[in-house]
This record gives structure tokens, C-alpha cells and sequence, in this order.
């Protein structure tokens, strides 16, 4: 039975099998994962009751019911697209100042897009910028510097901080050309990177720093990095490699903002990474400017060589 319940983007990554082709492909075109894709178009079999694909078929095939469903479906996310460029234009009343924060390497690779379609589409909205290591950004939306800030989601935020998931990227490791990991393929063991010493991103002794996403890394492997040196900076890290001064391990983003001309960025062995996500004070209520930054925000596309998360 298809109940008022039923979640819209069931609908949507139904919709994706149905315009591409296949369940991997859906996955790359509606920004999902093939398992969620696959666990969405099954949630609707069970509310509809009847299969919708032949999966038998390759490529799979819509059944009769899935078809009559599909112009349904079609018709549904059609209102609400209609629905939602009618609010839209309400909303293009916002207008005002807004203080957007954000990490040195989402600034430069993010920022810029969503500041260039700001301007473009809302120009009544002012938004001030507003850059700092990512616990220096905690502390300026609890002094109420800031509306909205990127920040990776380690180490975590306060209990008063909400969230929601932009993307994922991976760990990278940033060597002198003829360091002796240089002999080793692609991607490097951790227990290799771990017998050198490490310049990481974060404040070297402070007590965060375990939360930083090289510390998890390599103590889930049962390593504890050797730090020499840590920095908030890109540039700073690939300079202090530069020198001689120990290996970088950061986000792969952050070298990807940087000039890596004289050193090499290989890639970790290792699961997670850093996951990044927009965050505001849920104490705190945002200004019709703020809401539409932190709309735009997660309209936004995420950098190349990342991977969109989806909401959890």
C-alpha cells in the first residue's frame, strides 16, 4: 500500500534506474550509493506490493506496474518542482548580511562556486568571509562571529552545533621525490608512512589533536604517529615537506589547493578520510540570508575528487 509515508527519494533513485539503465549507473546519476539505490527501489516494491523491475532482464526491464508507477512518479516530483520554484521566488526577498566560515582548503576550492552563484542569483545577500583553522571556527560561532560554517566533522563539534553532510575525501601522503617511499607502489601501507616522522594537519600538542582524522587513521591500524610539526595551512605543509622537515599526511583536498611542484602526494592505505559537512548553532535562529546560504550551500557541487554524502 503506498502510504503518505513513503519517502520521495524512493522515487527519485526509481526514477534514476529508469533513466539510466541500471542500478550502478542510477547510483552515479542521483549521487547515492548502488546499495542505497537498491535498498530505496526495494522499499517501494514493499509499499506498492508488486515488483516494479524484471531483474532478469539485462538491462532491467520496468514491469507493467512499474511503468503505470513510473508516470506517477514522474508526476509527483514534478509538483514539487513546481512547488519549489514557487517558494523560491518568495524567498528571493532575503536579503542582507551573512558570515560564512570556512577552512583554508574548502575556501579554496568550494568557496569560490558558491560565492560566484551567490552573487549571480541572490545579490541582495552580502556574504562576509570568514577563514580559520577548523577549532578556531568552533569558538567563533559560539561568539556569534559566524551564521554558517565547512568544517570537517572531526573532531566533532559542541552538543549545540547541527549538521549536515557535504562530502568525503581521502587521506594523502606528501613525500621529497627521492624519499625512500618512493620505491613503494600505490597506495602507501600506513605501517610505512608510521616509520617516519609526520607533518599532519591540526595544532601539534594540543589536545584535540588525536581527533583529527590522521590520528584516527593510523591508530586504527594500531600506529601512533610520530608529529613534528602540524599546520592549518596547505601551502605551509607542503613547504615544511619541501624542507626536509618530515613526511605530510592531510586531506587530499588540501593538496589539491596547493602547489605540490617538488614533492610527491601519493595516496593512504587506509579507510575514512575526512568527512566534511556545513554546521550552524541550533540555538541560535538564522536569518532569512543565513537559510538561503546554507540552502545554496547543499545545492552547491562538491569539489572534484571528492564524494557527495547523503544526509544521514
Amino acid at each position: 500500500m503506498l502510504r503518505p509515508e513513503l519517502r520521495l527519494e524512493w522515487f527519485v533513485s526509481f526514477l534514476g534506474v529508469i533513466d539510466t539503465g541500471g542500478f550502478s549507473a542510477a547510483a552515479e546519476a542521483v549521487h547515492r550509493s548502488q546499495p542505497r539505490v537498491s535498498t530505496h527501489v526495494a522499499a517501494l516494491e514493499r509499499e506498492a506490493g508488486v515488483s516494479l523491475f524484471d531483474r532478469s532482464k539485462r538491462p532491467v526491464e520496468l514491469t507493467e506496474a512499474g511503468a503505470v508507477l513510473a508516470e506517477h512518479a514522474r508526476a509527483i516530483l514534478s509538483q514539487l518542482g513546481s512547488a519549489e520554484e514557487a517558494m523560491a521566488a518568495r524567498r528571493g526577498s532575503a536579503r542582507g548580511l551573512v558570515t560564512l566560515g570556512s577552512y583554508p582548503s574548502a575556501g579554496a576550492a568550494f568557496v569560490p562556486g558558491l560565492l560566484e552563484h551567490l552573487a549571480r542569483t541572490r545579490p541582495a545577500i552580502k556574504v562576509v568571509l570568514v577563514e580559520r583553522a577548523t577549532l578556531e571556527l568552533d569558538a567563533a560561532l559560539t561568539a556569534g562571529e559566524i551564521d554558517v560554517y565547512l568544517r570537517p566533522m572531526a573532531p566533532p563539534a559542541g552538543p549545540s552545533v547541527r549538521w549536515r553532510p557535504l562530502w568525503h575525501e581521502t587521506l594523502a601522503v606528501v613525500h621529497p621525490p627521492g624519499h625512500p617511499l618512493a620505491e613503494l607502489p600505490d597506495p602507501l601501507p600506513v605501517a610505512a608512512v608510521a616509520a617516519f616522522p609526520l607533518i599532519t594537519i591540526g595544532r601539534l600538542g594540543s589536545a584535540e589533536e588525536l581527533g583529527f582524522e590522521t590520528y584516527q587513521a593510523f591508530r586504527a591500524q594500531g600506529f601512533e604517529p610520530k608529529a613534528v610539526q602540524a599546520t592549518n595551512q596547505p601551502q605551509t605543509l607542503i613547504s615544511l615537506v619541501r624542507a626536509n622537515l618530515g613526511i605530510g599526511v592531510t586531506n587530499r583536498l588540501a593538496v589539491a589547493t596547493a602547489d605540490t611542484r617538488g614533492v610527491r602526494v601519493r595516496r593512504l592505505d587506509a579507510p575514512g578520510g575526512r568527512r566534511v559537512a556545513v554546521h550552524w548553532d541550533a540555538t541560535r535562529p538564522l536569518t532569512p540570508a543565513a537559510r538561503t546560504l546554507l540552502r545554496e550551500i547543499l545545492l552547491t557541487p562538491v569539489p572534484p575528487d571528492t564524494e557527495r554524502l547523503e544526509p544521514g
